[in-house]
């Protein structure tokens, strides 16, 4: 299996690519890693050094790329942090040069915009693109809570509300939807979720909450599940292997005491995770 992932990266610690290509080659996985910034370390320290690349840099990549004959092998692409507006067409092209080659290759978009508490941490259009260009143009989206609520302009504070606002957000495009970070008014504080439709099937996976805000465990669960669904064709199966992998590493982490994912030392999680939770209908 072959996936071109198009991301931010930090050589400090794990986000974006740094935290998503890992998981995917343990679990034998070839990546073809383009980053579309490099930092020294994520932003939220609050002080960082790098620079977002121009988005050329990303055509002329993925040009050399299809030189070696590699994008017909491509089964995937996997996006995240764009770092500029201009990036997310850099992508988007990317997407199509792999489709017109492979024309069963999945676009897999990780629309990160921002957070509940920290509201949309990104810079100014990209929001919109992500609404209006990069989700629908995706086949599997992976937003927080936060970011599907601000998707579909819609509140979901409830299981209805939330299978109102998956409904509208399938309307856009996507055929699967993985949302993270979960927190309903019927959810037990103790608890965190996720929730994954495809196809009309819908699914929760319930886990312990742990008592971290740790950087870039979106972006792993995000290749994760991709990984999974490529192999299995089970949206389900797919978000209860990543999830329960995702937990073993933030609770390895938070066990730690790190600020930092645990990614190398918990790699056992992403191909035999601890525990491996329960999966419901929702």
């Amino acid at each position: 299996m072959n996936i071109l992932s198009i991301q931010s990266h930090v050589a400090y610690g794990h986000v974006g690519n740094a935290s998503a290509t890992f998981p995917m080659q343990r679990l034998g996985v070839e990546v073809l890693p383009i980053h579309t910034v490099q930092f020294s370390n994520h932003t939220g320290y609050g002080a960082w050094r790098g620079q977002v690349f121009d988005p050329s840099i990303i055509a002329d990549l993925v040009e050399g790329i299809a030189e070696r004959g590699a994008l017909e092998r491509c089964d995937a692409v996997l996006s995240g942090y764009m770092g500029a507006e201009a990036t997310g067409q850099a992508i988007l092209d990317a997407v199509s040069r792999v489709r017109e080659v492979n024309p069963a290759a999945v676009y897999a978009c990780d629309p990160v915009i921002g957070d509940v508490g920290r509201g949309i941490f990104v810079r100014p259009g990209i929001p919109e693109f992500m609404r209006e260009r990069a989700v629908p143009a995706a086949d599997i989206v992976t937003p927080n809570h936060f970011e599907l609520e601000f998707l579909t302009g819609q509140k979901a504070t409830t299981s209805v509300m939330l299978g109102a606002a998956l409904d509208a957000l399938h309307a856009m495009g996507p055929t699967a939807v993985l949302v993270t970070s979960v927190r309903l008014d019927e959810t037990p504080d103790d608890a965190l979720d996720l929730v994954v439709s495809d196809r009309g099937r819908r699914y929760r996976l319930r886990t312990p909450r742990l008592d971290c805000n740790l950087n870039g465990a979106g972006d792993a669960i995000a290749a994760l599940f991709l990984v999974h669904m490529l192999r299995t064709g089970d949206a389900a199966e797919a978000m209860r292997q990543a999830g329960s992998a995702i937990y073993g590493l933030l609770r390895r982490t938070v066990e730690s005491g790190s600020r930092e994912l645990l990614l190398v030392a918990a790699q056992d999680e992403f191909v035999a995770p601890t525990h491996l939770f329960a999966i419901e209908s929702f």
